[in-house]
């Protein structure tokens, strides 16, 4: 879960593509503890019609990567509603790798939001093929599209609010954005953006399925936060007239420390940012 709701508020490092007005592609640097440990990269692409493409990469750097080394792709297609705005998945995947080992998770979805099918293939393992119960999957999303759907609100009617219900291949549970703020972004060595943001905490709250009684994961790191008076946060900001807002800063604090995202990348089809070298 930690790393499907990185990927909800958030390819490799490779330079940024060819974009159109209809594409938004981010670069960010995670860092925790000030030291540079993950880079990630996001791609929104409503360039076919009716349609979405969600896809985000991320991988350890530095001396994590050489402790840690893992990385994961996480990607969503759909349908999309051009005149609401609305947002339902069709297939949403997620390829980790720990180590020299892969696991893809494949959830698909049919068109009337029930659910269709659940795969895992681990590694060198056979194709396996789970039927979980309808309480933990009909009407239910995945990660990144519960973000976009908030993204989407954000351009539509410039309010940072909204919860789906999200089903991670054990659990279900309600992801839920709350507005806390709106105020201007200054530039710096880590980040590039400046201007006008809105400020929102992201709350994940169980619904189904076997949870632990006491938090773990995902669920422990949100808990250390809420103890120290701030919940997971996310900063948005409308980047492009044509498109959805898009995180420019991720903050999340635990009792190890506190953890950043920040946007060092940015492109579409009439704008392009970097972050300058030192």
């Amino acid at each position: 879960m930690w790393a499907s709701i990185l990927s909800a508020l958030f390819l490799m490092s490779a330079p940024v593509q060819a974009a159109d007005i209809n594409q938004q592609i981010m670069e960010y640097d995670v860092y925790a503890g000030g030291f540079h440990v993950v880079e990630a990269k996001l791609d929104v692409d409503l360039r076919e019609k009716g349609r979405y493409d969600l896809e985000l990469g991320a991988h350890t750097r530095g001396f994590l990567g050489k402790l840690a080394p893992w990385h994961g792709i996480f990607e969503t297609q759909g349908w999309y509603n051009t005149k609401t705005k609305s947002v339902r998945p069709e297939r949403h995947r997620s390829i980790t790798t720990w180590r020299d080992e892969e696991e893809t998770k494949t959830y698909l979805y049919n068109k009337d939001g029930s659910f269709k099918e659940y795969t895992i293939k681990e590694h060198d393992k056979p194709l396996q093929r789970q039927e979980p119960a309808k309480e933990l999957t009909d009407n239910s999303t995945d990660a990144l599209t519960a973000t976009l759907a908030v993204m989407n609100a954000i351009a539509k009617n410039g309010k940072c609010e909204g919860s789906d219900e999200v089903f991670d291949g054990k659990r279900r549970y309600k992801m839920i954005f709350k507005e806390q703020a709106r105020l201007d972004l200054a530039s710096s060595r880590y980040n590039v953006y400046q201007g006008p943001a809105i400020e929102c905490t992201v709350e994940v709250e169980p619904v189904a399925g076997k949870w632990h009684k006491k938090p773990r994961g995902w669920m422990s790191i949100q808990e250390q936060g809420r103890d120290q008076g701030t919940m997971p946060t996310v900063w948005m900001a409308q980047m492009s007239e044509h498109g959805p807002a898009v995180p420019v800063k991720i903050r999340v604090r635990t009792e190890f420390g506190v953890l950043f995202m920040h946007l060092t990348g940015y492109k579409n089809g009439q704008t392009q940012i970097a972050l300058k070298d030192d």
